[in-house]
């Protein structure tokens, strides 16, 4: 089987890459047979040189492109269809990763219960301020009815102190 692939070529920790077509059981680096592009992905401007051409004609031979040029060669526009995944997770990074995404869920949802928590206190403490107003006039009305009734009780104790005398 055919396949369009990235060969690496370039200085060390300056990579650049060419498009290529080979045997899929091939070495990146071995012989290929046709090369199809350039890809500077370290520069500010990433280039992309293609070949796009040759790139189609080879798709409809039944060259498969890897993950990554697949990727590239949408972004440039030269085949359409959806992004494939070109990273591979491993069982171990995966269970981190849904460890790490849990413990954030946990904390979404302990925040969420704090602020619902914290607006039922405001909403309480709301109440008690009202209370609080309102108990004062509540206070000052009671506070003259005694008033009133120690008033009408000296009036009515003369009365029953004469008879008494």
């Amino acid at each position: 089987m055919l396949v369009i692939r990235l060969q690496r070529i370039g200085k060390k920790k300056q990579p650049t890459y060419r498009f290529v077509i080979s045997e899929k059981a091939r070495d990146t680096q071995a012989k290929s047979l046709e090369l199809l592009g350039e890809y500077n992905p370290t520069t500010k401007e990433k280039i992309l040189n293609l070949k796009e051409d040759r790139i189609k004609y080879w798709i409809s031979q039944g060259a498969q492109p890897s993950a990554t040029v697949s990727n590239l060669l949408l972004k440039a526009g030269v085949i359409t269809g959806e992004k494939k995944g070109s990273v591979t997770i491993s069982k171990k990074r995966k269970g981190k990763l849904d460890a790490k995404k849990a413990a954030a869920e946990e904390k979404k949802q302990a925040k969420a219960e704090a602020a619902k928590a914290a607006a039922e206190a405001k909403a309480a403490a709301e109440a008690e301020a009202e209370a609080a107003a309102q108990a004062p006039a509540a206070e000052e009305a009671t506070a003259e009815s005694p008033s009133e009734e120690i008033a009408e009780k000296k009036e009515t104790a003369p009365d029953a102190e004469t008879p008494a005398a």
